[in-house]
């Protein structure tokens, strides 16, 4: 709405007092102020209602008229209450800064013209936003040329002021209107918000604040999908969905603006369908390459079906890559007070199937979180069998020189070397999106994921695979909601440790720390502490009374100690490797 229109409504009592050329500016909200430097609320276009409490002689009217003139607000209404009539250094300094201003009659109060302001502003959003809807719906259904749901972000942001991004369930940016990408801690923090509150069963949009700004969050769910029976398991889908994220507190909206909005939230849900069935080609080379590596096929039959897919995840590259398996599976309990799991009634663990999970959210885990858009999991081929996702991730040569010989288009030749830079690593795979997704998984879901080495000939393969296997197995044995192992750890003691049954493990600890321990607690003696450093140490007296600032003959003394009550000799390596083993296990 115009400035005009206000003056121009005789129930709310507002004189004109300058600014009459201004009349013309949009008013975008009303806020009510007596604060001297009221900056921090203001975002622009807001009508300003004042009582001038503010005010203690003429040379307060010139920074408060500046601080709003440099906010960007559309004009300032002044009541007559306080001082009988509006002092003339306020009236100066508006002229000065171009600031329209008006005197609101003391018969008038603020919450009259307050309430006149934002039922008029919000009556004119929601028509806009039913024309942006309305206009983004034509150019999405002409096809890709559309944009996709840059376009509708981009109309948010122009007509209607309204900052808004498409959020992947680990909050990487999808989408974003303009040059103002949001901030990947930024984004995990609302895709945590938006899991968590879909978890509980809450309705959306669901409210959330990150570093001081409010958002709304709108669930994005696959328009191909149909209606959502009422009896469906949110699990099945909580870990796949996008959101969007409006800079924007919803809880206030009529409730035609939040339709309106939940069907900008569909128009993306189209462009979401549209993309997920071309992944339908990825995913199929992986499930034919999955079957044939399990079921045994000749070498060939493997190295023929990746001649296939190099293209396609890789087109372009001047030679067939290197490969890498990531296995990862997504198991659902019965959590304690099922009712906030978000699991209708009478459901189980069992009741909801993990791999279509995994395959989607292991899709997801493996593109690249500082990247942005729908397009970069381009590289990435996810298979599912039973409750299993398994990934086929190629990886570029670094080198790709002329074989001597015919060795087949399928593969890098041997002499290729792997570059390290971009092989998948476990322990860093899914550090930015561990905290979003245990909340997604909540107290009754977790995810366990296991990287294999890179392979570089069709061989190779199913050791990949079973090395991949191996390695989530050793992640499943792990305490937490989200881990991960790698190859690297399988030749290692880290190895063995978790499938060394619990009561070995008991007896073995107790045998040889209990003695220790009871020693510790009856006299304070840090027997247990002074073993692990003298561990650590490598058996080094110099090193280890060194770290911990004691006399070498104290530490003697204490290993000694050791020695006598567990009737082990920290001299031989036997007995080092027991209490080591038994430290790592306790």
């Amino acid at each position: 709405m115009r400035l005009r229109a206000l003056l121009e409504t005789d129930a709310l009592g507002l004189r004109l007092l300058g600014g009459e050329a201004e009349l013309d500016r949009s008013v975008r909200g009303v806020m009510t102020t007596d604060l001297r430097d009221p900056s921090r609320y203001l975002s622009g276009g807001e009508l300003v209602l004042t009582g001038l409490a503010w005010r203690r002689d003429a040379t307060d009217s010139e920074p408060f008229v500046r601080i709003l003139a440099g906010a960007g607000v559309a004009g300032l209404a002044a009541g007559e209450a306080e001082l009988g009539e509006i002092p003339d250094d306020l009236i100066e300094a508006c002229e000065r800064h171009h600031l329209p201003l008006f005197a609101v009659h003391e018969t008038v109060a603020f919450a009259t013209i307050t309430e006149y302001v934002v039922r008029q502003v919000s009556g004119e959003r929601a028509g806009d936003l039913a024309a942006v809807v309305d206009r983004h719906r034509r150019l999405m259904t002409s096809g890709p040329a559309g944009g996709g749901p840059e376009v509708v972000l981009d109309l948010l942001g122009s007509d209607l002021d309204l900052h808004a991004w498409v959020l992947s369930p680990t909050g990487r940016q999808i989408a974003g209107a303009g040059d103002a990408p949001l901030a990947g801690p930024v984004g995990a923090a609302l895709a945590g918000h938006h899991l968590a509150a879909t978890r509980t069963g809450r309705r959306a949009p669901h409210r959330a604040t990150v570093g001081g700004t409010t958002y709304s969050l709108f669930p994005i769910r696959n328009a191909g999908r149909g209606p959502v029976p009422a009896s469906r398991d949110v699990r099945e889908s909580v870990l796949s969905d996008w959101l969007l994220a409006v800079e924007a507190d919803a809880s206030d909206w009529p409730p035609a603006r939040l339709d309106l909005l939940q069907g900008v939230t569909q128009l993306i849900a189209v462009e979401r369908d549209r993309r997920d069935a071309a992944r339908t080609v990825r995913r199929r080379l992986a499930q034919e390459v999955l079957e044939l590596v399990q079921t045994g096929a000749p070498p060939a039959e493997i190295a023929a079906r990746l001649r296939v897919a190099a293209p396609v995840l890789l087109p372009g590259l001047g030679s067939a890559p290197h490969w890498q398996v990531v296995v990862a599976r997504v198991e659902w309990g019965v959590a304690e007070g099922s009712a906030t799991t978000g699991a209708p009634a009478g459901s189980s663990g069992s009741a909801v199937a993990g791999g279509p999970v995994a395959q989607a959210l292991l899709e997801e885990i493996l593109v690249d979180p500082a990247v942005t858009g729908p397009d970069s999991a381009d590289r990435i081929a996810v298979a599912h069998t039973g409750d299993e996702a398994v990934a086929l991730v190629p990886l570029p040569a670094v080198t790709a020189p002329a074989p001597a010989h015919d060795s087949g288009p399928d593969l890098a030749p041997a002499e290729a070397s792997t570059d390290e830079d971009s092989a998948l690593h476990a322990d860093v795979l899914l550090a930015a999106v561990r905290e979003p997704l245990s909340a997604g998984l909540a107290d009754d879901g977790r995810l366990t994921l296991g990287v294999s080495a890179a392979v570089h000939s069709p061989e190779g393969l199913r050791g990949a695979l079973e090395e991949a296997r191996h390695a989530r197995r050793v992640a499943a044995a792990r305490p937490g909601r989200v881990c991960a192992a790698g190859h690297h750890e399988l030749a290692s003691h880290v190895l063995l440790l978790p499938f060394v049954p619990d009561d070995v493990r008991r007896a073995f600890t107790a045998r040889l720390l209990d003695p220790l321990r009871d020693y510790d607690r009856r006299h304070r003696a840090e027997l247990i502490p002074t073993l692990e450093a003298f561990l650590d140490c490598d058996g080094s007296w110099t090193r280890c009374a060194s770290r911990l600032h004691l006399h070498v003959n104290t530490l003697r003394y204490r290993v000694g100690r050791i020695e006598q009550l567990t009737g082990r000799d920290l001299s031989r390596l036997e007995d080092k490797l027991d209490f080591f083993l038994a430290l790592r296990m306790s």
